[in-house]
């Protein structure tokens, strides 16, 4: 059985390594929307694969470091684009949500990337 959440966070960033001029090398904002998916069995006693108030939990301690934040402050977020935001929430959450295989990281309503930890 596959189920996801959607948790979402909002902060600024730019990203230092684009060409001159790039508008995205100007300080802005996004409302991030982060989706947790998550891949398992589901459980006969409580007919769910994972409580998603666990989830939330998990999340929480990432949430206080990213929301309202300058994402280029954060340890190992010094080039803050969206696929190394999945990366970086990635491998803070897998190791308490282990039936995690996919995180999609949404920068816009038109933009988001999909990580699914192929680079472990």
């Amino acid at each position: 059985m596959q189920l996801f959440t959607e948790v979402s966070f909002e902060a600024a960033h730019r990203l230092p390594n684009v060409p001159e001029g790039h508008k995205c090398s100007r300080v802005h904002g996004h409302s991030y929307r982060v989706q947790l998916h998550i891949r398992g069995p589901v459980n006969p006693k409580t007919g769910w694969v994972i409580d998603l108030g666990d989830i939330d939990a998990a999340f929480a301690p990432l949430r206080a470091q990213l929301d309202h934040h300058y994402l280029n402050d954060v340890e190992g977020l010094e080039n803050p684009t969206c696929e190394n935001l999945a990366k970086w929430i990635w491998k803070r959450l897998r190791p308490s949500l282990p039936l995690l295989f996919r995180i999609q990281v949404s920068e816009t309503t038109a933009s988001s990337c999909i990580y699914e930890g192929e680079d472990e």
